[in-house]
């Protein structure tokens, strides 16, 4: 069987699942996939590889390859490797990213250009996968396509004529799916259609017309397509699935063990500190949209230590109330304090199959629901090809077969992806769907820490950390419609809340010292959004809502340091904030007026989305970017001739591109360039890291 190696490195695990994925397949396809992560220098050496390689790679952060993959890219980075080092290795690469995100894919792009650099030559097209719209747009016609492109490679690399003129590569090699036939019609339409039938018409044209009338007329479009429900062409249409992903895990319960917990650390203990939080403060107002709290921690008795600008990581649990009813919908309510034991199936068609690494041994199903599984996680296809199997209801199974199929991507775009289903919103809409517990265990991601930006400096608060959120709320897309609060935010909110019942109601601005539990952080591995070495290099921040809390941090360190040295040459410092309305989501008012009256703060612009202009009042800028426009000369200066920093903190979606385009109309209409030289100039300020971003999705 012919072989070729396939590495991933992974954040997340998305990659690392995807290359999976291309491994199972490949021996349908005549190929034997030798699979390692990037980081498992020890199992591969491409500097004497001569097989294919294959290569797929995440993005993380703003456009940071995964941790696994830093390593090795410090090692082909290395300017003493000659030219034509890798002028033996012909590889395919699939990078995957989000195009939300400045830099997409850029972790794909950093290890695909080096590797050109060092006379490797591509025997497959690069494919750039977008989570923004979907990666299995992209992921799934690249696996497609590289079947073909294997072959062709193994072919040009006999250098046999004979067997280059006898060998027939196939045109088109698909994944290996299951023929699925259409199944049931809205009741409706199959009424509709016994009538026309009934009609003694049923082979003649006028039947056919009435037929074609019906399914693409008005009745048609009393219907709405939905996640439990589809309309034509899709509820009419074969469908091409992903053929059945092999199940490998068996799951036994063992009798709690009396009073001793069965529960045990699942996190090195080496680099999560437990911590106290010290201190809440509720920085909106009442009225405001969001609230928004800032929490003190108490790391005073402790190793952990921070700069300005980094962020850190909080291990939080799954919402007890969501544990509880997926209990309940399992049937396994009365087993939440057994512990779980877990085997790999003998006789498994799963190669490599293995207990994930995020499940902890020995540890009760409650916990295991709780700290380890992301049960809010949105359920990829083959998943969703699982569930198919343990669902009872015709039309049921019918629908989750399209949800997952080729033929129903948008469908699952739409009405998965984009709404953001989890497994227990699926459970709802599909009653007869009936998985074990070690389905969910093969398919359900880690539970993630969720990483804060810090908003304070040690200089300032001495054996403290601060940071700020805002209580993140939505409604669920599938009935029952139900409030559902962000798993971290809800957790601290509710934590907190339990506290300050005792104490009263903390007001705007007043902060709280009580006794409140402990959590569990630990440092973020990638921190570059600092201050410059230099203190003298001027700064522009720009961050609306809590997009403004590392600048705090700054703006507290700077007040320190210029108290220690008040002789020192100090750059200027422009912020750039914006809020909904100055009356209530005006977040650390009171700290820029201090900083801004004792000179820390050079310029304080904040625009104020909501808030209607006064009578006779000229408009005043509504966003950060409208701010940005008013001050192009002077941001332009800063920029270009005095060579200084810009930081970008907050959301993705918007704000983080509109930035960006602001920044890029402002140097070309102040520097007198086209906007094609503005972006290459920002593109200098990334490389030179003088354009910083802190965001999020």
């Amino acid at each position: 069987m012919r072989r070729f190696l396939l590495l991933y490195a992974t954040q997340r695990g998305q990659a690392k699942a995807i290359a999976e994925e291309i491994s199972k397949q490949a021996g349908a396809h005549g190929f034997f996939a030798d699979l390692h992560c990037l980081s498992e220098s020890d199992k591969y050496d491409l500097k004497t590889e001569t097989d294919p390689l294959v290569v797929v790679i995440s993005t993380t952060g703003t456009g940071d390859p995964p941790d696994t993959a830093i390593k090795f890219i410090k090692k082909i980075r290395d300017k003493t490797l000659p030219p034509d080092f890798f002028c033996h290795l012909r590889y395919g690469l699939l990078g995957l990213g989000d195009s939300e995100y400045t830099y997409f894919c850029n972790g794909g792009k950093i290890i695909d250009k080096r590797l050109q650099e060092l006379g490797a030559q591509h025997f497959y097209k690069t494919g750039h996968a977008d989570d923004c719209v979907g990666l299995e747009l992209v992921v799934e016609p690249w696996i497609d396509g590289l079947w073909t492109a294997l072959n062709k490679q193994f072919v040009s690399s006999k250098r046999k004529a004979d067997m280059t003129s006898d060998f027939s590569t196939p045109s088109n090699i698909s994944l290996q799916t299951d023929l699925v036939k259409p199944e049931v019609l809205p009741i409706d339409l199959q009424i509709a259609l016994l009538k026309l039938d009934d009609s003694g018409e049923k082979n003649s044209e006028a039947s056919t017309q009435n037929i074609t009338n019906v399914l693409s007329g008005t009745l048609i479009e009393d219907f709405e397509p939905s996640l439990t429900q589809s309309i034509p062409p899709l509820s009419r249409s074969a469908l091409n699935i992903p053929a059945l992903p092999p199940e490998y895990l068996d799951v036994q319960f063992q009798e709690p063990p009396g009073q001793e917990q069965c529960q045990v650390s699942f996190i090195p203990v080496d680099t999560v500190f437990q911590v106290p939080i010290s201190k809440a403060i509720r920085l909106t107002k009442e009225d405001a949209i969001k609230t928004t709290l800032l929490l003190e921690l108490d790391i005073s008795n402790t190793a952990f230590s921070y700069q300005p600008g980094d962020s850190f990581n909080i291990v939080c649990p799954n919402d007890a109330s969501e544990v509880q009813e997926l209990l309940q919908r399992l049937q396994l309510s009365e087993k939440r304090e057994h512990c779980i034991l877990l085997k790999i199936k003998e006789n498994n068609k799963k190669k490599g199959a293995a207990i994930p690494q995020h499940i902890p041994e020995r540890v009760s199903l409650q916990f295991l629901l709780t700290w380890c599984l992301e049960i809010r996680a949105i359920p990829k296809k083959a998943f969703l090809r699982a569930l198919v199997e343990y669902t009872s209801d015709s039309t049921e199974k019918r629908r989750l077969q399209e949800l997952c199929s080729k033929q129903g991507a948008s469908d699952y775009n739409h009405f998965i992806r984009d709404s953001y289903v989890s497994l227990l919103d699926l459970l709802h809409a599909f009653p007869t769907c009936r998985p074990p517990l070690s389905l969910l265990l093969e398919h359900l991601p880690k539970l993630r820490a969720r990483p804060y930006s810090c908003a304070s400096s040690c200089l300032f608060h001495p054996g403290k950390l601060h940071f700020a959120f805002n209580i993140v709320e939505f409604l669920s897309g599938v009935e029952p419609v139900t409030l559902r609060k962000g798993i971290c935010t809800g957790w601290l909110a509710i934590m907190v809340d339990s506290v300050l019942q005792g104490n009263g109601n903390v007001s705007q601005g007043n902060d709280v010292e009580a006794s409140f539990p402990e959590i569990s952080i630990f440092p973020h591995t990638t921190n570059s959004f600092r201050l410059p070495n230099d203190p003298s290099v001027p700064i522009i921040m720009i961050g609306p809502g809590t997009g403004i809390a590392p600048f705090i941090g700054f703006l507290q360190h700077r007040e320190k340091i210029q108290e220690q040295q008040p002789d020192g040459n100090f750059g200027a410092m422009w912020l750039f904030f914006g809020c909904r309305h100055k009356d209530r989501d005006y977040l650390f008012r009171e700290d820029l007026d201090h900083f801004l009256k004792n000179g820390i703060l050079t310029q304080l612009k904040v625009s104020f989305s909501r808030d209607v202009p006064a009578k006779g009042e000229d408009t005043s800028p509504k966003y950060v970017q409208d701010n940005i426009r008013l001050y192009s000369q002077q941001v332009t200066r800063i920029l270009l001739q005095e060579k200084g920093y810009v930081y970008v903190c907050g959301d993705a979606k918007g704000m983080a591109k509109d930035v960006n385009d602001a920044l890029v109309e402002i140097l070309s209409k102040e520097a007198g360039v086209e906007k094609l030289e503005a972006m290459k100039m920002l593109a200098t300020l990334r490389e030179e890291k003088r354009y910083l971003q802190d965001i999020w999705s």
